[in-house]
């Protein structure tokens, strides 16, 4: 996949880090339909959350607290028969369960939709992740350590206390009314 530094429009600073020049971005997002596509999930197991801590080597929020996921690839499909004439089917859903497998050991079912984000990154990549609730299957959770070094299985009062990227806490809350049978859309917990 493409590494998480690598727009071409992104100025390098001391120690790796990088910032985007408005200048650049025009530049960058002459194709406005082009995003990176994140899936993450909300493990449910016991009535608890995982939550998983950043790597501190990550580019982009490093030790923060979030929830597993990744990157949809054209390599999660193109090789695959498509399931229509047109079509590959639940393509989202294998993507979720592959990272979820890859980033923390954990088998999941029952995927769930709950919420879409969108940013544009400091490196200029446009993003959107889709935000999922699933219940926990069956595994021990095994850490990727390049990806995440910590995990907690939490409450919903509990993950008061970790650093969560911005906004993890709003969707596990949605996520909590979910459970109960209150659909929302995202809004500040």
């Amino acid at each position: 996949g493409k590494s998480e530094s690598s727009c071409r429009f992104a100025c390098l600073l001391p120690a790796g880090r990088q910032e985007s020049h408005p200048e650049h971005m025009g530049k960058f997002m002459e194709n406005k339909y082009l995003h990176e596509v994140a899936i993450t999930a909300i493990i449910v197991k016991d009535g608890k959350y995982l939550i998983t801590r950043r790597s501190p080597n990550k580019k982009r929020f490093p030790s923060m607290w979030t929830v597993p996921g990744g990157k949809l690839e054209t390599n999660d499909y193109i090789n695959l028969p498509k399931d229509t004439t047109d079509y590959w089917y639940n393509v989202l859903e294998k993507v979720l369960r592959r990272e979820v497998k890859e980033e923390v050991g954990l088998d999941i079912t029952n995927i769930v939709y709950v919420t879409s984000l969108a940013t544009v990154h400091g490196d200029g990549n446009p993003s959107l992740v889709i935000s999922c609730l699933a219940d926990y299957q069956s595994g021990e959770v095994r850490l990727k350590l390049d990806e995440t070094d910590d995990f907690k299985w939490v409450t919903l009062e509990d993950a008061k206390e970790y650093p969560l990227i911005d906004g993890i806490y709003d969707e596990l809350k949605m996520v909590e009314d979910l459970r109960k049978g209150t659909k929302t859309e995202w809004q500040r917990a």
